[in-house]
Protein backbone atom coordinates (compact mmCIF):
# COMPACT_ATOMS: atom_id res chain seq x y z
CA UNK A 1 0.00 0.00 0.00
CA UNK A 2 1.38 3.29 -0.97
CA UNK A 3 1.28 6.21 0.96
CA UNK A 4 -1.67 8.58 -0.15
CA UNK A 5 -3.76 5.08 0.12
CA UNK A 6 -2.71 4.42 3.33
CA UNK A 7 -3.57 7.96 4.68
CA UNK A 8 -6.74 7.69 3.12
CA UNK A 9 -7.69 4.39 4.89
CA UNK A 10 -6.50 5.76 7.53
CA UNK A 11 -8.88 9.00 7.48
CA UNK A 12 -12.01 7.05 6.25
CA UNK A 13 -12.03 4.52 9.53
CA UNK A 14 -11.27 7.69 11.98
CA UNK A 15 -7.02 5.78 13.16
CA UNK A 16 -6.00 9.16 13.65
CA UNK A 17 -3.02 7.44 15.49
CA UNK A 18 -0.37 6.70 12.66
CA UNK A 19 -0.15 11.20 12.39
CA UNK A 20 2.78 12.41 14.20
CA UNK A 21 1.97 13.36 17.58
CA UNK A 22 2.71 17.25 16.68
CA UNK A 23 0.03 17.13 14.00
CA UNK A 24 -2.51 15.52 16.41
CA UNK A 25 -1.47 18.55 18.95
CA UNK A 26 -1.98 20.99 16.29
CA UNK A 27 -5.13 19.66 15.20
CA UNK A 28 -6.71 19.49 17.94
CA UNK A 29 -10.17 20.72 19.15
CA UNK A 30 -10.26 23.98 16.85
CA UNK A 31 -13.60 23.67 15.20
CA UNK A 32 -16.42 22.97 17.00
CA UNK A 33 -18.63 19.86 15.07
CA UNK A 34 -21.62 21.31 14.13
CA UNK A 35 -19.10 23.70 12.35
CA UNK A 36 -17.55 20.73 10.28
CA UNK A 37 -20.93 19.55 9.84
CA UNK A 38 -21.99 22.67 9.09
CA UNK A 39 -25.01 22.90 11.64
CA UNK A 40 -23.30 25.88 12.99
CA UNK A 41 -22.35 29.05 10.86
CA UNK A 42 -18.64 30.08 11.91
CA UNK A 43 -17.70 33.94 11.25
CA UNK A 44 -17.62 34.82 7.48
CA UNK A 45 -17.04 37.23 5.49
CA UNK A 46 -16.54 38.19 1.94
CA UNK A 47 -18.04 40.29 -1.27
CA UNK A 48 -20.52 38.28 -3.28
CA UNK A 49 -19.33 34.93 -1.37
CA UNK A 50 -18.73 33.68 2.26
CA UNK A 51 -15.26 32.07 3.42
CA UNK A 52 -13.21 32.02 6.50
CA UNK A 53 -11.20 35.59 7.18
CA UNK A 54 -7.70 33.67 6.13
CA UNK A 55 -9.78 32.13 3.48
CA UNK A 56 -11.07 35.46 2.29
CA UNK A 57 -7.67 37.54 2.47
CA UNK A 58 -6.08 34.56 0.21
CA UNK A 59 -8.61 34.88 -2.10
CA UNK A 60 -8.77 38.84 -2.35
CA UNK A 61 -4.79 38.71 -3.26
CA UNK A 62 -4.99 36.04 -5.64
CA UNK A 63 -8.19 37.87 -7.77
CA UNK A 64 -6.26 40.75 -7.83
CA UNK A 65 -3.17 39.23 -9.53
CA UNK A 66 -5.73 37.69 -11.80
CA UNK A 67 -7.31 40.71 -12.44
CA UNK A 68 -3.72 41.55 -14.21
CA UNK A 69 -4.54 38.86 -16.90
CA UNK A 70 -7.76 39.96 -17.34
CA UNK A 71 -9.03 36.94 -15.44
CA UNK A 72 -12.26 37.98 -13.46
CA UNK A 73 -12.36 35.64 -10.46
CA UNK A 74 -15.89 34.93 -9.33
CA UNK A 75 -17.03 32.75 -6.92
CA UNK A 76 -20.56 30.75 -8.17
CA UNK A 77 -20.42 28.77 -4.50
CA UNK A 78 -18.28 29.04 -1.24
CA UNK A 79 -20.13 28.22 2.17
CA UNK A 80 -23.09 26.23 1.97
CA UNK A 81 -25.08 25.52 5.56
CA UNK A 82 -26.06 21.82 6.41
CA UNK A 83 -29.77 22.87 5.63
CA UNK A 84 -28.68 24.22 1.90
CA UNK A 85 -27.11 20.62 1.08
CA UNK A 86 -29.88 18.99 2.57
CA UNK A 87 -31.61 21.15 -0.24
CA UNK A 88 -29.54 20.44 -2.83
CA UNK A 89 -29.90 17.00 -1.81
CA UNK A 90 -33.46 16.54 -1.60
CA UNK A 91 -33.94 17.96 -5.07
CA UNK A 92 -31.74 16.08 -7.02
CA UNK A 93 -33.46 12.87 -5.30
CA UNK A 94 -36.72 13.92 -5.94
CA UNK A 95 -35.62 14.53 -9.89
CA UNK A 96 -33.84 11.31 -10.24
CA UNK A 97 -37.20 9.48 -8.67
CA UNK A 98 -39.28 11.07 -11.18
CA UNK A 99 -36.75 9.88 -14.19
CA UNK A 100 -37.20 6.26 -12.67
CA UNK A 101 -33.62 5.16 -10.25
CA UNK A 102 -34.26 3.90 -7.81
CA UNK A 103 -33.16 4.70 -4.56
CA UNK A 104 -30.06 2.90 -4.68
CA UNK A 105 -29.13 3.82 -8.31
CA UNK A 106 -30.76 7.59 -6.63
CA UNK A 107 -28.15 8.08 -4.23
CA UNK A 108 -25.45 6.55 -6.25
CA UNK A 109 -26.24 9.36 -9.01
CA UNK A 110 -26.38 12.54 -6.94
CA UNK A 111 -22.74 11.68 -4.90
CA UNK A 112 -21.46 11.40 -8.37
CA UNK A 113 -21.29 15.56 -7.96
CA UNK A 114 -22.81 16.32 -4.56
CA UNK A 115 -22.53 15.39 -1.06
CA UNK A 116 -24.26 14.01 1.99
CA UNK A 117 -25.35 16.68 3.94
CA UNK A 118 -23.41 16.94 6.93
CA UNK A 119 -20.22 15.88 4.96
CA UNK A 120 -19.67 18.82 2.17
CA UNK A 121 -16.30 20.80 2.52
CA UNK A 122 -18.41 23.50 1.40
CA UNK A 123 -19.71 23.37 5.06
CA UNK A 124 -16.54 24.81 6.27
CA UNK A 125 -15.97 28.40 4.58
CA UNK A 126 -12.76 27.08 3.13
CA UNK A 127 -13.65 26.32 -0.60
CA UNK A 128 -14.84 27.96 -3.99
CA UNK A 129 -16.65 26.93 -6.62
CA UNK A 130 -15.18 29.48 -9.22
CA UNK A 131 -15.43 30.64 -12.86
CA UNK A 132 -14.28 33.75 -14.58
CA UNK A 133 -16.70 36.35 -14.62
CA UNK A 134 -14.99 38.42 -17.68
CA UNK A 135 -15.58 35.23 -20.36
CA UNK A 136 -18.64 34.26 -22.16
CA UNK A 137 -21.08 32.78 -20.20
CA UNK A 138 -22.30 29.19 -21.00
CA UNK A 139 -25.64 28.38 -19.90
CA UNK A 140 -24.84 25.63 -17.44
CA UNK A 141 -21.18 27.04 -15.93
CA UNK A 142 -20.27 24.50 -14.18
CA UNK A 143 -19.43 21.55 -16.36
CA UNK A 144 -16.28 20.15 -16.88
CA UNK A 145 -16.06 21.03 -21.09
CA UNK A 146 -16.40 24.92 -20.12
CA UNK A 147 -12.91 24.56 -18.41
CA UNK A 148 -10.85 22.74 -21.70
CA UNK A 149 -10.01 23.43 -25.16
CA UNK A 150 -12.02 25.90 -26.74
CA UNK A 151 -14.45 25.85 -23.28
CA UNK A 152 -14.84 29.61 -22.17
CA UNK A 153 -12.78 29.04 -18.45
CA UNK A 154 -9.95 27.70 -20.30
CA UNK A 155 -7.63 30.44 -19.64
CA UNK A 156 -8.75 30.58 -16.20
CA UNK A 157 -8.14 26.85 -15.63
CA UNK A 158 -4.55 27.65 -17.16
CA UNK A 159 -4.28 30.35 -14.79
CA UNK A 160 -4.90 28.73 -11.55
CA UNK A 161 -3.34 25.65 -12.77
CA UNK A 162 0.12 27.95 -13.05
CA UNK A 163 -0.71 30.21 -9.60
CA UNK A 164 -3.35 29.15 -7.05
CA UNK A 165 -1.29 27.22 -5.21
CA UNK A 166 1.08 30.17 -4.59
CA UNK A 167 -2.35 32.24 -2.97
CA UNK A 168 -2.71 28.21 -1.07
CA UNK A 169 -5.85 27.20 -2.97
CA UNK A 170 -5.79 23.60 -4.40
CA UNK A 171 -7.71 21.86 -6.96
CA UNK A 172 -9.94 19.50 -4.83
CA UNK A 173 -11.43 16.99 -7.19
CA UNK A 174 -8.61 16.12 -9.71
CA UNK A 175 -8.58 14.66 -13.26
CA UNK A 176 -5.91 11.69 -11.59
CA UNK A 177 -7.43 8.82 -13.27
CA UNK A 178 -6.59 6.63 -10.22
CA UNK A 179 -8.81 8.91 -7.83
CA UNK A 180 -12.00 7.54 -6.84
CA UNK A 181 -15.17 9.52 -5.67
CA UNK A 182 -16.41 12.22 -6.91
CA UNK A 183 -16.10 13.18 -10.81
CA UNK A 184 -13.54 15.66 -11.54
CA UNK A 185 -14.48 19.35 -10.48
CA UNK A 186 -11.98 21.74 -12.30
CA UNK A 187 -13.70 24.67 -10.59
CA UNK A 188 -13.41 23.68 -6.90
CA UNK A 189 -10.67 24.63 -4.57
CA UNK A 190 -9.98 24.26 -0.97
CA UNK A 191 -7.73 27.11 0.94
CA UNK A 192 -5.26 24.22 2.47
CA UNK A 193 -3.63 25.60 5.26
CA UNK A 194 -7.66 25.49 7.21
CA UNK A 195 -9.46 22.85 5.24
CA UNK A 196 -6.25 20.30 5.84
CA UNK A 197 -6.95 20.84 9.93
CA UNK A 198 -10.69 20.34 9.59
CA UNK A 199 -10.32 17.69 7.08
CA UNK A 200 -8.17 16.13 10.13
CA UNK A 201 -10.80 16.86 12.74
CA UNK A 202 -13.52 15.53 10.41
CA UNK A 203 -12.15 12.60 10.05
CA UNK A 204 -12.53 11.86 13.69
CA UNK A 205 -16.10 12.26 14.18
CA UNK A 206 -18.36 9.32 14.43
CA UNK A 207 -19.50 10.46 10.98
CA UNK A 208 -21.47 6.99 9.96
CA UNK A 209 -23.34 7.03 13.12
CA UNK A 210 -24.39 10.54 12.13
CA UNK A 211 -25.39 10.00 8.94
CA UNK A 212 -27.59 7.42 9.77
CA UNK A 213 -29.83 9.59 12.29
CA UNK A 214 -30.31 12.33 9.92
CA UNK A 215 -33.66 13.09 7.90
CA UNK A 216 -33.04 12.63 4.77
CA UNK A 217 -34.44 10.85 1.71
CA UNK A 218 -32.69 7.44 1.08
CA UNK A 219 -30.91 7.48 4.47
CA UNK A 220 -32.28 3.98 5.06
CA UNK A 221 -30.14 2.61 2.22
CA UNK A 222 -26.94 4.38 4.06
CA UNK A 223 -25.48 0.31 5.21
CA UNK A 224 -22.04 0.05 7.06
CA UNK A 225 -20.75 -0.64 3.64
CA UNK A 226 -21.69 1.76 1.47
CA UNK A 227 -20.85 4.79 3.72
CA UNK A 228 -17.23 2.87 4.53
CA UNK A 229 -16.97 3.24 0.51
CA UNK A 230 -18.75 6.76 0.79
CA UNK A 231 -15.90 7.82 3.37
CA UNK A 232 -12.84 6.15 1.92
CA UNK A 233 -13.60 7.44 -1.81
CA UNK A 234 -15.80 10.79 -2.08
CA UNK A 235 -14.76 12.49 1.60
CA UNK A 236 -10.68 11.25 1.27
CA UNK A 237 -10.06 10.59 -2.31
CA UNK A 238 -8.83 13.83 -3.11
CA UNK A 239 -5.80 15.97 -4.15
CA UNK A 240 -3.44 14.41 -1.80
CA UNK A 241 -1.72 17.10 -1.43
CA UNK A 242 -4.83 18.17 0.86
CA UNK A 243 -5.37 15.48 3.11
CA UNK A 244 -3.51 15.85 6.75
Amino acid sequence: MNREDFIKSSIAFGIMSILPFHVLKDFSAAFPKKELMGMKRPELIGDHYLLRKECATAFEKMKTEALKENIHLYVVSSYRSFSHQKRIWESKYKSNLKDGLNPRENIQEIIKYSTIPGTSRHHWGTDIDIIDANATHPESVLETENFYDDGPYTKLKNWMDEHSEQFGFYLVYTAKKSRKGFKHEPWHFSYKPTSQKMLAEFSQLDIKKKLQHINLSGNEYFTEEFLNTYISENICSINSVLLP
